[in-house]
């Protein structure tokens, strides 16, 4: 349901407690800035109160450029101020990061935000779902397309982990709106635990010669003594990360940013030795040692050709203060800025391990980015007060409708959760496509938190590709993620799609659910099904061929009917064929789909006509039917309106059998 207009107060207090506890344990300190003349215009140290984190002995060496060097804060941007970010995003997990990322831009700012993302369609397809249910005041998302600009860096030797995708921020200039000026470029694998107006206010400080700031690199990654034969590309001292960038759009474009990088990445590529960077990389972090994995390639991340540019022009680089990009990997120097900083701004997961890098103080930083993690983003819908911005069409009509509800209502609770629109995460896990089939068959069905144990033996007696709506928090959606990376079995399963619908209310969405998971199969049929029916092991292909065979794709309407039954005992047999399933039936064992219950509800099936049928047949439809059905995809969505348990098969069936014939 969209806010009207009031902050979720609560929430955001209990989270505001939890981030105020990890700060003060880990970064308490006073923190003064006075002007470092002997630097320049704009250049300025920090004098610092440490506190030492636990066992945390500082290094002898700990002076330089990490330690929490800083500008005096500037006046915050006017509230009003859109503020730019820009993130190049690709699959299903790096998706996942975005969201967390955003969770923590949006828990702290207070301004306007306008999200410029660099996608494949894969994550377009997602975050574009994702943000249109999420309704967030005061934010535009924009969507640039990966595809396109691949051509421009795909001739860049590369195999660091993040792939081509890595190296799009070096063509941002040139892909972003030419009327943009300035930019905040985030990796998606950091978080906040700041307003990001104050980064955005660092601008304040470049000089007219400067067009990028950046934080310092904290490793000894490019001064090249990490192991033997570590050859790094030229860098400035320690070099830059590039996790964070503050880029003046304009002036990069005016002083030829395309021609400039891509002459520094010719040149160096050419007289660096054919020594696979990723490889070492790789080598180091997951246990290789010292000695590169590979010969004869070379990989270039975009932050080695920054960094190149800067070696040769060091007045374009503006250094940031530390404590916007502590670095988190396994030969991190972080301490050096986190020991001494009063508050640190944004952590960054800059390791292939993201949170399973090794650091004494792993703990304090995972707890803050899990908080964001499984943060509730309904609780992050409310406006930006004293800065007007117009809600989303959708989300005014909405406003309005919840507006006009009566509280003397004794539906109410009913009508809310119809007007209720939900945030939704399709695709949350990887996802393989099927390939195209004529007459393939998707498993269509919803579920909660309490049915996840029956996902196992679904996958198990369904080979066919699924498409499951799961109603979860955003801790049980993180519950769900762990889940299914501990089983063998749904591990194993690339066909499965799940989607996550977040919940809010308390009342069950059950048919938008079903819609969600409709409206994600990929096949030409759908088997409108539930979680707590396990289909025959065969059922699968005996569905695929009687689609050909009743010829359902050559312009036929019809609807094929699954007759379906039920037990009574937890220790079950599961028949292989008709005839086991006839002797249990006899037996006992079976029993017609709630034949005791709601007998009207699949009586129209003719179960006793379907004991002798050797081919399908026929049925005709009565009230109160609800079977299980397998229809074509475009078939009619399920009526959003019903919530909670009852009557929401009955209407659909209803309007089924008015467009088609059941067989």
């Amino acid at each position: 349901m969209l806010p009207r207009g009031r902050p979720r107060a609560l929430g955001a207090a209990a989270l505001l407690l939890v981030l105020i506890l990890i700060g003060f344990f880990l970064f308490g300190g006073d923190l003064e800035c006075e002007r470092r003349e002997q630097g320049g215009p704009g250049s300025f140290r920090c004098s610092l109160t440490p506190r030492v984190p636990p066992d945390g002995d500082l290094p002898a060496d700990h002076g330089g450029c990490n330690r929490s060097d800083c500008v005096p804060l500037r006046p915050l941007p006017p509230k009003c101020e859109l503020l730019h970010v820009a993130m190049v995003c690709a699959g299903h997990n790096t998706s996942r990061d975005v969201i967390t990322l955003v969770k923590s831009m949006l828990f702290f700012r207070k301004n306007p935000l306008h999200l410029h993302l660099v996608t494949d369609a894969v994550a377009r397809n997602i975050l574009e779902t994702l943000f249109h249910t999420w309704m967030v005041p005061a934010v535009r998302v924009s969507f640039y397309d990966a595809e396109e600009l691949k051509p421009q860096v795909s001739w860049i030797p590369n195999k660091h982990y993040s792939g081509l995708y890595g190296l799009m921020k070096l063509v941002l200039p040139g892909a972003l709106p030419p009327a943009l000026a300035r930019v905040i470029v985030l990796d998606t694998d950091v978080t906040f635990a700041s307003d990001i107006a104050e980064l955005w206010a660092l601008f304040a400080y470049f000089s007219d010669e400067q067009v990028i700031g950046l934080v310092e690199n904290q490793s000894d990654w490019y001064l090249g003594n990490l192991w033997r034969n570590h050859r790094p590309w030229p860098a400035l001292g320690r070099g830059f990360n590039t996790g964070v960038i503050l880029l003046r759009l304009d002036r990069l474009r005016q002083a030829g940013w395309e021609q400039m990088w891509k002459l520094t990445a010719t040149q160096e590529l050419l007289t660096l030795p054919a020594t696979s960077l990723a490889d070492q990389v790789w080598g180091s972090l997951l246990g290789g040692g010292g000695q590169a994995q590979g010969q004869g390639e070379m990989a270039v991340s975009a932050q080695d050709i920054f960094n190149a540019i800067i070696k040769r022009h060091p007045g374009l680089v503006l250094p940031l203060p530390c404590i916007w990009n502590v670095q988190l990997s396994d030969h991190t120097l972080a301490e050096r800025c986190y020991s001494e900083a009063a508050d640190l701004k944004v952590i960054h997961w800059n390791s292939p391990k993201k949170l399973r890098v090794k650091n004494k103080h792993v703990e304090f930083f995972r707890n803050l980015h899990l908080t964001f993690l499984e943060y509730n983003g309904n609780l992050l819908r409310r406006e930006l007060f004293g800065c007007p911005s117009p809600p989303p069409p959708e989300a005014e009509q909405l406003q309005r409708a919840l507006a006009h509800l009566s509280e003397e209502d004794t539906c109410l609770e009913f009508r809310q959760q119809q007007l209720t629109v939900h945030r939704v995460h399709i695709t949350f896990l990887p996802h393989e496509p099927p390939p195209p089939r004529p007459h393939d068959v998707t498993l269509v069905a919803q579920l909660s938190m309490d049915r996840l144990q029956m996902l196992e033996a679904l996958c198990r007696h369904w080979p066919g590709p699924m498409s499951l709506a799961l109603y979860l928090t955003d801790a049980e959606a993180q519950q769900f993620l762990h889940f299914v990376e501990a089983s063998a079995v749904l591990s194993a399963r690339q066909d499965v799609a799940y989607h996550v619908v977040y919940r809010e209310g308390s009342l069950y969405p059950i048919n938008q659910l079903r819609n969600v998971a409709m409206a994600q199969a990929l096949t030409p049929y759908v088997f409108l099904s539930d979680i707590d029916l396990l289909p025959s092991y065969s059922l699968y292909d005996y569905l695929r061929a009687s689609i050909e065979q009743l010829e359902l794709g050559s312009g036929r309407k019809a609807a094929l009917v699954v007759p379906a039954f039920e037990t009574l005992h937890y220790h079950f047999s599961f028949p292989n064929s008709k005839a086991e399933l006839l002797a249990l039936l006899d037996a006992g064992s079976l029993y017609t789909f709630r034949s005791h219950e709601w007998p009207q509800g699949y009586a129209p099936t003719d179960y006793a006509r379907w004991r002798e049928a050797q081919a399908p047949y026929r049925v005709q439809w009565a009230a109160d039917y609800e079977p299980y059905v397998v229809v074509p995809r475009d078939c009619p969505r399920y009526d959003p309106r019903f919530v909670g348990f009852g009557w929401n098969k009955v209407a659909h069936i209803v309007e089924l059998d008015a467009q088609t014939h059941l067989s």
